[in-house]
């Protein structure tokens, strides 16, 4: 049976279509934090942040399913649910960010990012870390350290060393400080080439270069360089977005920052497909007075209303709350674990990371997918992340309890 799927997902999908684990899940059911599998096996999921407030979870089941059977159209005509889910989420932030566009994928909202900046500075040089990942769109992946672009990385591009890859030995203070020289230098390359900065696009908590511990406010060097030379910060909240590092709502807010445009996307609608790009409205207008965009789908009222959904969900279900708590109760658990192949542990929330080393003290990515495959024949998902693919993630729904936690931890 399983052979057989993915035969035909080969032949009609194409080579290289990427699955979880050497031996592929066949998912046919989702409730809460459990999956279940073609054969009825459940598996606890610590992966998916897409399910934000839970798999399948009937408040937002039912905001799809009564607006679908309602009207669903785009935003060329007149709806009150995306003005009023626009209201809803800006409440939520501060800095001027008071305007949105509504899109559908994390992709098109910082493809999105990117024109903004270059709309405001006239700039077209672009920053990144160097083990990153913004997305699938032409210019977004030209950011991304996953695969270099064919023919290489574009001129207007500089990437630069993410805080995992700094020198050892260097305090909180001094690896701020040498990560802000970097992005100067590479800021001085772009002006030096003719392309000047136009922005920095930056996940706040650098989730997938590994999520390292730094200092609360260690962006705030680069921060001031990027704004001194003109350039717009570009915060990808699309990992840590909607209160998953349990202190806050949002990652920018944890380490202490002022953006200038916000993206977020996945669990924003419990796994519906919407994203949005939040900015000021001086950004916005230069953004619309340079380009002209509108998205068919972003903004539908079908879209609001499941991300209306899950916003109340959040809210009023506690979950800032159940990530601080049971997140914390994870870390404590994993920073009990005693092994040699085990090094940092770090963790925000819900959304934990503990570095897999070889008994040489270097990287392994191998041994780290053998723990992951480990761990899903033991019936916990977990995933991997890191420039070496070391680093074990752990990412469950925010409705994951304590009972689940430690199931987890103890696998």
């Amino acid at each position: 049976m399983q052979e057989d799927l993915i035969a035909r997902r080969r032949r009609l999908m194409g080579p290289n279509v990427p699955t979880f684990y050497d031996r592929p899940l066949h998912i046919v059911g989702a409730r809460g934090v459990w999956l279940q599998d073609a054969s009825g096996r459940r598996y606890l999921d610590c992966y998916n942040n897409v399910p934000h407030v839970g798999h399948c979870h009937p408040r937002v089941v039912e905001a799809i399913s009564r607006q679908a059977a309602t009207l669903n159209t785009h935003t060329r005509y007149l709806h009150t649910g995306i003005l009023d889910y626009i209201e809803a989420l800006t409440a939520h932030l501060s800095h001027g960010l008071a305007q949105v566009i509504m899109v559908c994928t994390g992709s098109e909202a910082n493809d999105i990012a990117l024109r903004m900046a270059q709309a405001v500075t006239g700039n077209r040089g672009l920053v990144a870390t160097d083990s990153t990942y913004h997305g699938n769109t032409t210019a977004v992946s030209q950011l991304s350290a996953r695969r270099p672009p064919i023919g290489g990385y574009p001129e207007h591009v500089r990437l630069v060393p993410a805080p995992d890859a700094l020198p050892g030995g260097l305090s909180g203070r001094e690896q701020a400080h040498a990560f802000a020289a970097n992005v100067a230098r590479a800021i001085a390359q772009l002006e030096q080439a003719g392309f000047g900065l136009a922005g920095m696009m930056l996940d706040p908590i650098f989730a997938n270069e590994g999520l390292p511990e730094l200092p609360e406010d260690f962006l705030a060097p680069a921060i001031a360089v990027i704004r001194g030379a003109g350039g717009l910060v570009l915060c990808d909240e699309i990992q840590p977005g909607f209160g998953r590092v349990g202190t806050h709502w949002w990652g920018h807010e944890r380490t202490g920052f002022a953006p200038d445009v916000v993206t977020l996307g996945k669990p924003m609608a419990n796994g519906h497909p919407v994203a949005a790009v939040v900015t000021r409205a001086d950004i916005m207008e230069s953004f619309r007075g340079s380009f002209g965009y509108f998205n068919t789908f972003g903004g539908n009222p079908v879209s609001c209303a499941a991300a209306m959904a899950t916003l109340r969900v959040i809210e009023e279900e506690g979950l800032l709350e159940n990530a601080a708590r049971v997140g914390g109760r994870m870390l404590e658990h994993l920073r009990a674990l005693d092994h040699a192949c085990l090094a940092r542990v770090n963790g925000h929330g819900l959304f934990l990371s503990a570095e897999v080393i070889d008994t040489d003290g270097a990287p392994s990515g191998k041994l780290a997918h053998r723990i992951v495959e480990a761990m899903k024949a033991r019936g916990v998902l977990i995933g991997r992340i890191g420039r070496h693919e070391n680093i074990l993630k752990f990412r469950p729904p925010m409705v994951i309890g304590p009972q689940e936690a430690d199931m987890a931890m103890d696998a």
